[in-house]
């Protein structure tokens, strides 16, 4: 049930990277902007696997934190909530709340399949998260978020090629804190979130933390009898932490968590573009869709998605004096299915004819995908050196193991499985030496060996294709690749003065090489790409200025991706292959900016330049099998692709933020907070064409509330897609005009109170 009335808003103000923390405490040990010093706060990361000063970190790097972290996430949405949030940063999706795919800088990967390997790595709490799936886990009681833009293959392996999102989250100490979120908002959604820690005992601490998000069905099957049978999900995740100190040199952290998903797969709208025009049109309804989809014969099925995931960690630190020796160990383990009408509509050959159809529809299309017995095994061992002296340095040891299943189902050719496998190790090194006050050099070297396998199981056994002799049973072997590469990086910080500095970085990584078997489903061959190596060169400046008053970090960067990997996605086969271009190239720049303009008044605002193309003169693939407009030149049917831009990566990215406060007596304020993010032009496939081209994307968000600093509540109204913008997210070209649509407007109510 929609529980609150969508009304229509515009403001003038929009969003960015990062909202700085300017507070100070109070005589109760309350914290108010209205009682902060003057100056924007040091932020600290570690995107060179130490503690340091965003200003002193010779890369592009960007956070999330606070009050513009919780926002974003008050009206109960998922990790791609962080998509164009912070300049160069993009991300999206076709497997709903799991699987995110994610872009810095333009490079990215479109693959949908449950085993794509992607050039973003996520990192969490200190470990990578490789499976599309792990990428998703929900984001709860996080301390900071780290965007760190270009190649990190030094410090954290391959397949980071275009840059790592980190993600901490609030770890044990012995004070005692504790708080609980709720918010209640459109559609039924529910949003609850809260954790409690602090001294267990001698030498030993705790946290717990859990997190809650529902939405009813808000999107009526018009096929079928049943209304609000799309579009609500139930996710629960939690997280239990202990930190172990018996002396001041050893601290062990161990830390399980876990999640259970139950809800909706991507909402595929059919026929909702006309051609020649990229704007939605009359098959476009917000609330319906018109789905026949009963893979099982049982009925309508709408879209469900289910998955749950365990795992955890043991990080022991030990100092050794002018040594810090650090282990971490982990796993992961998670499996579910999502199912999914792909062509969005009700195929032209049933029986029943709905009115009104959603265009043309040549056949029905109706596809599954399982992830069984997923399990990820990671070790890694660092030394670091833990002096004042000029030099720093650190190395070590990664492994990692995983293995998984996938099972797709087609309503035509029936089921399929294939087992992948993945090995790798890795030894690292890095050191800085300060030349000078002013000069600090930094180099890093990482080899890397990667195996990889792949093997056919089920076979198509029980499709209809089969039974009528349009597939038969194919022969498979085994697929294995194999490969080491070495990644290095070379950078300089010079500081102009104390709140001015250069920075200039040469990195090279790489993606290791991939392994597809999503066309063993319909009744194709496995595809294999070759490891990617990127070369990236960037500089830029950072500066706190105006008596710190003003923030200001921007970079240029230029990279070049040799044999490039990229996924032909689509067409009239619907297809998902593996290929290499010869090269990909990009330039652009970042700005970074935060402003303390009073006291009560603070704005934050980025941008972000990408101009990304593909070079290679032979590279031909697919065009849509729909009625679409290419164009690309067509060569015995296929589009050449040579100098489009990157699938999937935005021109331009623009956002900002603003919060003003007003004083409530001597504890507490009345503030208003408002966030805007910007897209610029995005092609959704490697071809190009008018339909399937975005352009102008913006979304808005609200928090109008009341803080209590004296009792530390916080009640405040919110508003996420406050203009309830319909932005197309993505596509599937295969036999009609299928489009990705953004979520809805969500307004709500949400309570926060701490306890310390």
């Amino acid at each position: 049930m929609k529980i609150f009335k969508q009304t229509t808003l515009a403001l003038a103000v929009s969003l960015a990277c990062t909202m700085p923390a300017i507070s100070q405490e109070t005589e109760n040990g309350a914290l108010s902007s209205a009682e902060q010093e003057a100056g924007l706060e040091r932020i600290t990361v570690t995107a060179q696997r130490r503690a340091q000063s965003i200003q002193d970190v010779p890369i592009s790097i960007a956070t999330l934190s606070g009050e513009e972290f919780d926002s974003l996430f008050s009206g109960g949405g998922d990790i791609l909530e962080l998509a164009v949030r912070v300049p160069g940063l993009y991300a999206e999706t076709s497997n709903g709340r799991v699987a995110p795919r994610f872009y810095i800088r333009g490079l990215g990967n479109t693959d949908f399949d449950l085993a794509a390997s992607q050039p973003v790595s996520i990192i969490m709490d200190d470990v990578v998260m490789e499976n599309v799936v792990l990428k998703s886990f929900p984001l709860f009681d996080i301390q900071q978020v780290e965007v760190i833009r270009g190649p990190q293959g030094t410090l954290f392996g391959r397949n980071t090629t275009a840059g790592i999102i980190k993600f901490d989250s609030v770890k044990p100490t012995d004070d005692f804190d504790a708080y609980v979120k709720a918010g209640f908002g459109s559609f039924d959604t529910i949003n609850i979130e809260g954790a409690v820690g602090g001294k267990l005992g001698e030498n030993l601490s705790g946290r717990f933390s859990v997190l809650s998000q529902t939405r009813s069905d808000y999107i009526d099957n018009i096929a079928s009898d049943e209304g609000d049978a799309i579009g609500g999900f139930d996710e629960q995740a939690w997280r239990g932490q202990l930190l172990f100190t018996p002396t001041d040199d050893l601290s062990i952290l161990a830390q399980l968590h876990g999640r259970d998903l139950n809800g909706t797969a991507s909402v595929f709208r059919a026929n909702v573009f006309t051609r020649g025009s990229n704007d939605l049109n009359e098959n476009y309804k917000r609330d319906e869709v018109i789905y026949d989809g009963n893979l099982n014969g049982n009925g309508f099925d709408n879209n469900p998605q289910e998955y749950e995931g365990f795992g955890g960690s043991f990080k022991v630190d030990y100092d050794m004096g002018d040594i810090t020796i650090t282990s971490i160990t982990a796993f992961e383990e998670a499996e579910g299915f999502s199912l999914g009408d792909i062509d969005g509509g009700f195929g032209n050959a049933d029986d029943f004819t709905p009115d009104p159809r959603p265009g043309f529809i040549p056949f029905s299309a109706v596809t599954q995908d399982n992830l069984d017995n997923l399990d990820q095994f990671t070790q890694e061992v660092r030394i670091a050196s833990d002096t004042d002296e000029a030099l720093q340095w650190q190395a070590g040891v990664f492994y990692f193991d995983s293995s998984f299943d996938i099972t797709s189902t087609d309503g035509f050719f029936g089921a399929s499985t294939v087992f992948h496998e993945n090995t790798t190790w890795a030894v690292f090194g890095q050191a800085s030496y300060e030349l000078s006050e002013k000069l600090t050099i930094t180099g890093g070297l990482r080899y890397t060996d990667d195996e990889k396998s792949l093997e056919v199981g089920q076979q198509n056994v029980d499709g209809f294709a089969l039974v009528i002799g349009a597939a038969q049973v194919q022969d498979y072997d085994p697929v294995n690749v194999d490969d080491g590469q070495t990644s290095f990086e070379l950078s300089a910080n010079y500081k102009l003065s104390d709140d001015v500095s250069l920075f200039a970085r040469f990195a090279n990584g790489f993606r290791a090489q991939s392994i597809q078997g999503r066309d063993i489903a319909f009744e194709g061959n496995p595809s294999v790409a070759d490891a990617e190596t990127i070369n990236s060169i960037e500089a830029g400046f950072k500066a706190d200025l105006l008596d710190d008053t003003l923030r200001l970090n921007a970079a240029v960067f230029a990279y070049e991706v040799d044999d490039i990997q990229l996924s032909a996605i689509g067409g009239a086969n619907n297809g998902n292959s593996l290929l290499n271009a010869d090269k990909g190239r990009a330039f652009g720049f970042e700005v970074d900016a935060q402003y303390l303009v009073t006291e009560y008044f603070v704005l934050t605002a980025g941008f972000s330049y990408n101009d990304t193309e593909i070079q290679d003169d032979n590279l031909l693939v697919a065009p849509c099998g729909a009625n679409c407009t290419v164009t690309d030149p067509i060569i015995d049917g296929l589009a050449l692709v040579d100098g489009n831009p990157f699938p999937q990566a935005p021109e331009t990215i623009f956002n900002f933020t603003a919060r003003y406060a007003i004083p409530v007596g001597d504890n507490g304020e009345l503030f208003a907070y408002t966030d805007w993010a910007f897209q610029g032009e995005t092609n959704l496939f490697l071809y190009e064409s008018v339909e399937f081209t975005t352009d102008d994307n913006f979304e808005g968000g609200l928090r109008l509330g009341y803080e209590n600093f004296e009792h530390n509540y916080t009640v405040a109204l919110f508003g996420r897609n406050i203009t309830d913008e319909d932005n197309v997210r993505g596509a599937v070209d295969f036999n009609n005009l299928t489009g990705i649509v953004n979520q809805p407007r969500i307004f709500g109510i949400e309570g926060r109170i701490n306890f310390f």
